[in-house]
């Protein structure tokens, strides 16, 4: 799957939020978790790769398997806020 500039921008959007899964990218783009990686590193400075791998290494609410049952979905009123004043 081709991804535009706009879902690039999206994934890593995604992927930096503490509560959206890998696998929620995955269902939307097609990337899995590898690929996720793949394209951060490609995309952010060293740095902040590195600062995004240590944030989300193990972090429970990254995997949809491992998430407590408590964690529901969330989105706030301020997600996505540029995207729709866009439209």
């Amino acid at each position: 799957m081709l991804l535009t500039e706009a879902d690039v921008a999206r994934v890593i959007e995604m992927a930096w939020e503490d509560r959206t899964p890998f696998e929620a990218i995955q269902y939307q783009f097609g990337l899995s978790q590898d690929g996720v990686i793949r394209l951060m590193r490609d995309r952010l400075k060293l740095s902040s790769f590195k600062l995004w791998r240590k944030r989300t290494h193990g972090q429970k609410t990254k995997h949809g398997q491992l998430r407590s049952s408590m964690v529901v979905r969330h989105q706030s009123k301020e997600h996505n806020k540029a995207n729709r004043l866009a439209n």
